[in-house]
């Protein structure tokens, strides 16, 4: 997806608008994905499970959360989202993405089932509601990326840093490589795509 289609596809998606109770029920039952994810595996894990260690009913959990994978997809952006948002201005600027894209990459490094299970749920084709939260998750990295490369970035360098970054959890997730190992290949993309900023 091109950044000008992250862009879009996030302008028109959004974020979902909850009331405070929603909100904390949805939270509630995320914190409940994740606490269940590091206790066991993807295989084990389902919608109803995580709604009973949530205290929550199955039907409520249904109401935000379509299938599991729909659910890890959510816990993933969720934890993107947890990663500090600063860049700072006294950096270069193949300093400030490196940091960026090594912070996002490592956002599950040392915890192998919740990654193993993000990437079954991001790669699985089949699951309809899997793929905005994916567009939500593009245009989180897209517009960290943008801000960490400032104003006067070239698109296409922000294009094929968001592609370097997506194909690295792709290998990770395969067990080509660690996450570790992604992030510092990474830091060499970072530097061939952006030269000497």
């Amino acid at each position: 997806m091109s950044s000008d289609a992250v862009a879009a596809v996030t302008s028109e998606l959004g974020t979902v608008s909850r009331n405070r109770r929603q909100e904390e029920t949805f939270r509630k039952v995320l914190a409940a994905g994740v606490e269940m994810l590091r206790e066991s595996s993807y295989a084990d894990l389902t919608v109803r499970a995580v709604a009973k260690r949530a205290q929550v009913a199955p039907a409520t959990a249904y109401t935000y959360f379509s299938s599991k994978n729909h659910l890890i997809a959510e816990v993933y952006l969720d934890l993107i989202k947890q990663v500090p948002f600063f860049t700072d201005v006294n950096d270069s600027v193949v300093t400030r993405v490196d940091n960026v894209l090594r912070a996002l990459a490592l956002v599950v490094a040392d915890e192998p089932e919740v990654a193993a299970a993000c990437t079954t749920a991001l790669m699985s084709g089949n699951d309809a509601e899997v793929k905005p939260v994916r567009d939500r998750i593009g245009g989180e990295i897209h517009r960290r990326v943008t801000s960490a490369i400032g104003p006067d970035g070239d698109p296409r360098a922000v294009s094929a840093l968001e592609m370097a970054f997506f194909g690295a959890l792709v290998q990770a997730g395969s067990g080509a490589f660690t996450y570790h190992q992604i992030a510092n290949r990474l830091t060499y993309m970072v530097s061939l795509v952006l030269g000497d900023r």
